[in-house]
């Protein structure tokens, strides 16, 4: 016990001397203008990169950007995410435990958004959340959850290290990774309520931090494992487990503050289980990047291929998509071929009655064995039970063109960042 307690005094130790260190620096370093632009992701277990063997250099992140990538700290050490206590956190900073130190998609989004962005602008990144949480269990609500506390209070420390250097400090977005718990735990919650009053939450919340004028965007991503779900048949009028998906397809197309990053069956899995790895984690958070320079840049608000208009002439549906980077096409190669390219249209006697699918320019033709009428239609609402991935996960073929001109350079490797289509189930 008496080691115990002298190991404690001097981690206690090594602290205090590690605070009057950065306080004594603070107050003596005169710091350049900058604007810093905070943009963290939060969510569950993909939010916080679980798996994903981390390829990220951190050093590279300081030196290579010449400091312009920091943590909530407005340092450069980074991996040290805890969220059931500041102490914890700040001890294995200390330490510098890097056990669960996961690929993060904000190490690529920050990278990206550096190469693109004035040399007086920072990138502020971290994540928040939980592993394993459906959404009502990371709200703010009647009783405020210890993930979005301890997300706030990092985004109020951010920002106050910020303005005691003389920096401006702002949060344009959000990055948003959850939503596969409310798919495998059937948590019988409205997702599009509690997720737009989050949204409403965290806005107000943040806002009253920083002082911004500008209200926060959210970039979202899309949950995929409808496979995984205990209940899951393939085919299935009743599919309850493609209800996430669709939504945040729909807050996609429908709502004005937010903004796609993409699906993820197109990426690796690890094992092809659940968690995609450090490559495709740092795939999605530079087409993350993407949507943020255009919201910077007060552009178009950036949707990604999502269906926009289904018409039903005879036997046949035709759905028209927005199309980011013509043309659309079916791409058999990064993604293994699944029947139809992903496509089924679902009687209620759960039979599938597609004969045919075909592209012409920005739509989507298919042909089916009767009336489509009372039908539902579904893409990449498929795939082998409890597997995910491009191979044999829920998947489909349909993507724009945008990776003929756009790739990311990985470890070597040259990664094509097409924009594949949001899954969903048209009723």
């Amino acid at each position: 016990m008496k080691y115990l307690y002298r190991l404690a005094t001097i981690v206690c130790f090594l602290a205090f001397v590690w605070d009057a260190y950065y306080y004594i620096k603070e107050k003596t370093t005169r710091y350049e203008y900058r604007t810093v632009l905070c943009i963290p992701v939060y969510g569950q277990s993909y939010a916080l990169g679980e798996e994903a063997i981390r390829i990220t250099n951190f050093d590279s992140l300081k030196i290579k950007y010449d400091g312009r990538i920091v943590t909530e700290h407005m340092d450069y050490v980074f991996g040290y995410f805890d969220h059931s206590s500041r102490f914890k956190q700040y001890i294995k900073r200390l330490l510098h435990y890097d056990r669960k130190a996961f690929e993060l998609s904000v190490y690529g989004m920050a990278e990206y958004l550096v190469s693109h962005l004035g040399k007086d602008t920072m990138i502020c990144i971290f994540p928040g959340g939980h592993g394993q949480d459906p959404l009502y269990k990371l709200d703010k609500f009647d009783n405020p959850a210890k993930p979005y506390i301890k997300f706030i209070e990092e985004i109020e420390y951010a920002h106050k290290k910020a303005k005691e250097r003389g920096w401006d400090f702002n949060v344009p977005a959000i990055c948003w990774m959850q939503g596969e718990s409310d798919i495998v735990d059937y948590p019988g919650t409205d997702y599009k309520v509690l997720f737009k009053q989050m949204h409403h939450d965290l806005n107000t919340d943040i806002k009253k931090i920083t002082g911004q004028d500008n209200d926060i965007r959210i970039i979202l991503y899309q949950s995929n494992i409808v496979t995984k779900a205990p209940r899951y048949k393939a085919n299935s009028y009743d599919c309850e487990e493609s209800n996430i998906p669709e939504i945040q397809m729909e807050f996609v197309r429908e709502d004005s503050m937010i903004w796609a990053s993409g699906p993820v069956y197109h990426y690796s899995f690890v094992n092809e289980l659940l968690h995609i790895d450090a490559v495709s984690q740092k795939r999605i958070g530079s087409l993350a990047a993407r949507s943020i320079l255009g919201l910077l840049h007060n552009e178009k608000r950036f949707q990604g291929v999502i269906p926009t208009k289904t018409t039903i002439i005879g036997n046949e549906i035709h759905i028209a998509f927005n199309v980011p980077y013509p043309p659309l096409c079916f791409d058999t190669m990064a993604v293994r071929k699944v029947a139809n390219y992903g496509f089924n249209v679902i009687r209620r006697d759960n039979v599938d009655i597609i004969s045919d699918v075909a592209l012409k320019q920005d739509t989507v033709i298919i042909k089916c064995k009767e009336s489509p009428l009372d039908c539902k239609i579904r893409y990449a609402i498929n795939g082998e039970f409890d597997r995910c991935g491009w191979r044999i996960g829920p998947r489909g073929n349909l993507r724009d063109s945008q990776g003929n001109v756009d790739a990311i350079i990985i470890q070597g490797k040259s990664y094509p960042q097409h924009n594949w289509c949001y899954q969903f189930d048209l009723h």
